[in-house]
């Protein structure tokens, strides 16, 4: 396999993963919101959560096993607490209802200084980060979790994955004091199932410590992962859990079902639950920072503390990130490996869009 990074024009990207999402029923508006967060991941180099990833996501789980359902309409239901707006997704693609759902929260904010939406009955949204990042580009304080496709996490202590790996994800909207919004992603999990399936298809070992065979061993064989292990052992277990008991609160159903569609009693639900947040930073604002500065002006200072001290050479989260996208602006379109583009050839087939390989630039 080639070591080339493919520089691919985000319109032509843009065309392929729209038509390949309209190849399988999904509305224009549905394949739009696909293929703008498939950009979204893949312009802040978000390998385990691209295009490729969000089309297999469907092929497993989604339009042809039904559980994404396409064309379907998200249910606004009655709210009593008017800063906080309640959905039934009714199984629409999880991209164009996650977009939706950001940008009511931040439309509550602005009336309410903060605004929370849950949505039950949804389908997997992939990567967490890119909604909240986009939310505090705009000037929001942003949260969001979701319960995961399916159980592939092990408890701490245990053999059998029980659990999702449960992204968290929050950012915050500090481009003016570092250059770009801070964000916190991660999975529950010591890796992603979609860093597995990346190892996979570029022919390397997991490092030791992420994920179990079939018999609850530990293997750095990705070809052999059936399930991932919590990180930080106690500590992501119990963050798992915040995901877990969350969306229970909200609708979802046992962990061990979800996307399982012919397993369990019938009257049980299959789908993830989503939970989104957004929050004005002057709702919050004391109001009484040292030296007079602003609000803005003391989250630098205190960004600026906590490199200080010897600690420059600390990457904040939500850097790596941006350094990713200043790449795809700098190279003008999206960066992909050898494998990927052989994997985006094969959706361009699939999707019948023109593609080839040997008009593309190099890195």
């Amino acid at each position: 396999m080639s070591n080339k990074t493919y520089i691919m024009p985000a319109a032509l990207h843009d065309a392929v993963v729209a038509a390949a999402y309209k190849k399988r029923g999904f509305t224009d508006e549905e394949a739009a919101a696909g293929a703008r967060f498939c950009t979204l991941a893949s312009s802040h180099g978000i390998k385990t959560h691209n295009a490729i990833k969000a089309l297999h996501l469907d092929d497993l789980f989604g339009s042809k096993a039904g559980g994404c359902v396409p064309g379907a309409t998200i249910e606004k239901l009655p709210s009593k607490f008017r800063a906080v707006a309640r959905w039934n997704a009714n199984r629409k693609l999880g991209q164009a209802v996650a977009f939706e759902a950001m940008a009511e929260a931040m439309r509550l904010a602005d009336e309410f200084g903060c605004g929370t939406v849950a949505v039950d009955n949804a389908f997997h949204y992939l990567w967490g980060g890119g909604y909240v990042i986009d939310a505090a580009s705009r000037g929001y304080i942003a949260y969001t979790c979701c319960t995961a496709a399916l159980a592939e996490v092990v408890p701490f202590g245990g053999k059998f994955a029980t659990l999702g790996t449960n992204p968290h994800s929050w950012a915050f909207p500090t481009t003016d004091a570092v250059g770009f919004p801070v964000c916190i992603d991660w999975a529950t999990s010591v890796v992603a199932m979609g860093r597995v399936q990346q190892f996979a298809r570029e022919g390397k070992p997991l490092p030791t410590g992420c994920g179990v065979d079939k018999d609850g061993r530990e293997t750095t064989d990705p070809t052999k992962v059936v399930a991932l292990m919590p990180f930080g052992q106690h500590k992501g277990y119990g963050l798992s859990l915040i995901d877990e008991i969350l969306a229970a609160y909200v609708g979802g159903s046992l962990p061990t079902l979800r996307s399982r569609w012919k397993t369990g009693p019938k009257d049980e639900k299959h789908t993830p639950a989503f939970f989104f947040q957004c929050i004005r930073p002057d709702a919050i604002s004391g109001d009484d920072f040292a030296q007079s500065r602003t609000q803005s002006q003391n989250v630098k200072a205190v960004i600026d503390d906590i490199l200080g001290h010897g600690n420059a050479g600390v990457l904040l989260p939500g850097q790596p990130e941006a350094q990713a996208m200043a790449l795809t602006k700098k190279y003008g379109g999206l960066l992909f490996t050898a494998a990927e583009i052989e994997a985006l050839g094969e959706i361009a087939r699939e999707a019948a869009v023109p593609f080839d390989v040997e008009k593309l630039a190099t890195v």
